[in-house]
């Protein structure tokens, strides 16, 4: 390593790009903060008009008896859980997708700092990396995992998985009631419930796959991972 001092001038000049860098940086966790913030605000309103609706059933059965009024009444009320449930579903997976820009742009950030001090790179944990690669990585996501049928599972431990399933588990619940709405045998009800279930869980992984297959073209990989391509 060179021991030369650089000029003055330099310095300044290094010393600016790295507050302005160190400037984006905290701006950008700051928005990440943020967006979490609003992801579990949003689980949480889904999930106290999820048991308002439960508790109000609830009463309703209790008077009616579970007859034609209360049917009217849930089939009713479960499409709006519904419909609040798929528009959390999908604020979620915008936030997510929100969430991936910024750990992208942090890791450009990154990259910056190596730039000018290439030989702080042993101290990073982090990707400086913009690619999947590098995301995943700045994430805690390996990429040779994600790709088992392990990381299926893994869908259903995040937000817009395991509400998935609730949402599912709702339309599962109307389709019920309305084949108790036509009369059908219990048989009949019970195919009701499991093909609502089914269908609403096959639609919203289709939804959530698409979902992230459509990025912006801003983040494109502007620098790549060493050998992504022979890794990948």
């Amino acid at each position: 390593m060179s021991t030369e001092i650089p000029p003055a001038g330099r310095d300044s000049a290094a010393a600016a790009k790295l507050q302005i860098l160190a400037t984006e940086h905290w701006s950008l966790l700051a928005t990440r903060s943020l967006t979490y913030t609003e992801s579990l605000g949003r689980v949480n309103i889904f999930l106290a008009i999820l048991s308002g609706a439960v508790i109000a059933l609830a009463l309703v059965a209790q008077a009616d008896r579970f007859g034609p009024t209360f049917i009217s009444i849930a089939i009713f009320v479960l499409l709006v859980v519904l419909f609040t449930g798929v528009a959390t579903i999908a604020r979620l997976m915008h936030l997510n997708r929100d969430d991936f820009r910024w750990v992208v742009g942090m890791n450009r950030l990154r990259h910056g700092y190596l730039e000018l001090h290439p030989e702080l790179e042993a101290h990073f944990t982090a990707s400086p990396y913009d690619d999947l690669r590098g995301a995943l990585q700045t994430l805690g996501i390996d990429l040779v995992a994600a790709r088992r049928v392990g990381s299926a599972l893994h869908v259903f431990q995040t937000l817009p998985g395991m509400l998935s399933v609730i949402v599912a588990a709702v339309a599962g619940a109307i389709g019920a009631l309305i084949a108790l709405a036509v009369a059908a045998p219990q048989l009949g009800v019970v195919l009701s419930a499991a093909a609502g279930f089914l269908i609403a869980v096959v639609l919203m992984g289709l939804w959530g796959r698409r979902s992230f297959t459509r990025l912006d073209p801003s983040l494109e990989p502007r620098f790549p991972s060493p050998n992504a391509s022979e890794r990948g």
